[in-house]
């Protein structure tokens, strides 16, 4: 506590009656007029925010028929449509299951089928997957949203038309059944019925990979994901206000915990508004956005950074209104935040986290002036724990498993007992299998990661699953997958592929074999043929061997 910054408590108060809904519904009664969310130009006040969410969910409710627990997908983009369907959700009393969507049927399957998931809305260019596998899925109701769509004409026909041409958008006609986004929130918001709901509903399964190859849905309730935006406003309060001229920069993608959290959800208790970027990789795009706002947070992961840091145009943004970077998902290399620094001004604050707790655990002090190396200091009423083997708590300097418990910490895993119990300390605290010291002054530190996980831009890949996927090819007898440093992504997959005698199976084909099955980032970029693979004495492949033999 003696490293804990000015005027933040150890403890706040939190009420367990406060729901996500709640939220909204405060922010929106305050502040009105202020802008909630914005993208492609276009502007959601929180007044058109509460109108257009209830609207869609007095849809759910009304005539989809959907009742208080049921599941609904959400697979988008950052488009203005994701927190209408949102907020709109939480508001019927749904549980929001998040979709990436560029997943492949295979995976989006899994998704949809573990999660019970009754609903989707999906984004036009990502319906083609869906039709794939609906049939084999529970869901009964599509939505199907363009991308323009919310943007108002001629913007909406403009927007719809050059990417419908330009990417081969699926129309929502080709999906039988299928709603169109818009023509949903033409029902009565004075229909909704206020879902009666408390702290220890469940709000959201976030899926997160899973060591047997299959992702698994971590559940986080109201008052976790409520309890982590207060953590975080609270220990950040010296760079964040209730202030009509916060702008957070959205660029990591609101299906994914960490934006949803830190920036959709900490800046709506705010008041503040999100600036969505759709699509962050066209950096030249990016940077001329910025370039339109006096935009005052941001938050990404070392590779967004490093991307604006190489971009000629990037010095020119003007960051004078900048307090908060934040950055996690991956480590932040001391090139980036040192190049960031010099040319914006600010430094990264550096944090760490989890899916499996709402997210964040640690992150360092708002008042840093330059790079830690370290991820920083539990966030109020967070109890982190360095165990050993054995389950005892190490010394300072010593490394053991970083281990949490805090009023944001999952339950556990949807329809996963044994995971769970196996997830759990007896005391309660959640095992991240993330190896970490602690120094004298209470600054963590990882100093390894969870065994055998690839970090790549921020996105865990699981090598069991890739794995899966490769010996399901006809001509490849087994396979391994490690995790080998990348320019750009932090780290690159790499497989280690013993084919069948007699095959000519190449590198290219085992790459395209794998976009079929896996999303982008989990493809092989590299694939090296070997005899054999080494094993256990009990046949079991060792990575680690092969880790070694690679020099990675």
């Amino acid at each position: 506590m003696k490293s804990y910054p000015p005027g933040v408590p150890a403890r706040i108060d939190l009420d367990p009656q406060e729901t996500l809904v709640s939220l909204l519904e405060n922010s929106c009664r305050r502040f009105p007029e202020r802008p909630a969310f914005t993208n492609f130009g276009v502007t959601l006040s929180y007044r058109d925010l509460d109108d257009l969410t209830r609207r869609f969910a007095s849809w759910l409710q009304n005539e989809a028929g959907f009742g208080p627990g049921e599941r609904i997908a959400l697979m988008m983009p950052n488009l203005l449509q994701y927190p209408v369907a949102l907020f709109g959700a939480l508001r019927a009393g749904m549980v929001v299951v998040n979709v990436n969507p560029l997943y492949t049927a295979r995976e989006l399957q899994h998704q949809l089928v573990d999660s019970g998931a009754r609903a989707i809305v999906v984004v036009a260019n990502a319906a083609a997957t869906l039709a794939r596998v609906i049939d084999s899925t529970p869901v009964e109701q599509v939505v199907v949203t363009g991308i323009g769509d919310l943007l108002g004409f001629p913007k909406r026909q403009l927007t719809n038309f050059v990417v419908r041409h330009l990417r081969r958008m699926v129309r929502p006609y080709q999906l039988p059944g299928a709603h169109s986004f818009d023509d949903l929130l033409s029902a009565d918001a004075a229909a909704m019925t206020p879902a009666r709901l408390s702290g220890a509903e469940l709000a959201c399964l976030q899926y997160t990979g899973g060591t047997t190859g299959l992702s698994k849905g971590a559940m986080l309730s109201h008052g976790n994901l409520v309890a982590n935006v207060h953590q975080i406003n609270a220990y950040l309060q010296s760079l964040v206000a209730e202030d009509e001229n916060e702008i957070m920069v959205t660029a990591l993608p609101l299906y994914h915990i960490y934006a949803l959290t830190c920036n959709c959800f900490c800046y709506t208790a705010l008041g503040g508004r999100n600036l969505l970027i759709s699509d962050p990789r066209d950096t030249s795009g990016f940077v001329a956005e910025l370039r339109k706002w006096p935009f005052t947070a941001i938050t990404g992961v070392n590779t967004l950074y490093q991307s604006l840091i190489d971009h000629p145009d990037f010095p020119k943004v003007d960051f004078s209104s900048l307090k908060l970077v934040s950055a996690g998902g991956m480590a932040v290399m001391e090139y980036t935040a040192r190049e960031w620094a010099r040319i914006t001004g600010r430094p990264i604050l550096e944090g760490y986290g989890l899916s499996e707790t709402s997210p964040v655990v640690t992150s360092n002090r708002p008042d840093i002036k330059e790079y830690t190396g370290t991820i920083g200091l539990p966030l109020p009423n967070t109890e982190v724990s360095l165990r050993d083997e054995r389950g005892e708590e190490v010394g300072i300097g010593e490394a053991g498993e970083l281990c949490v418990r805090g009023p944001q910490v999952t339950a556990g895993y949807w329809n996963d007992p044994q995971g769970t119990a196996a997830a759990m300390t007896s005391d309660g605290y959640f095992r991240t299998g993330d190896i970490a010291t602690v120094d004298g002054d209470g600054y963590f530190r990882i100093v390894d990661r969870k065994k055998d996980m690839i970090l790549v831009s921020g996105f865990n890949v699981y090598p069991n699953e890739v794995e899966n996927v490769l010996t399901l090819h006809p001509d490849i007898v087994e396979a391994a997958v490690i995790g080998v440093p990348g320019p750009s992504t932090g780290e690159l997959v790499k497989a280690f592929v013993v084919r069948r005698p007699g095959s000519q199976l190449t590198a290219e084909e085992i790459r395209e074999y794998c976009r079929d099955n896996l999303a982008a980032y989990k493809v092989p970029r590299l694939v090296e043929f070997r005899d054999e693979l080494p094993k256990s004495n009990v046949g079991k492949i060792l990575r680690r061997a092969l880790r070694e033999s690679d020099g990675a």
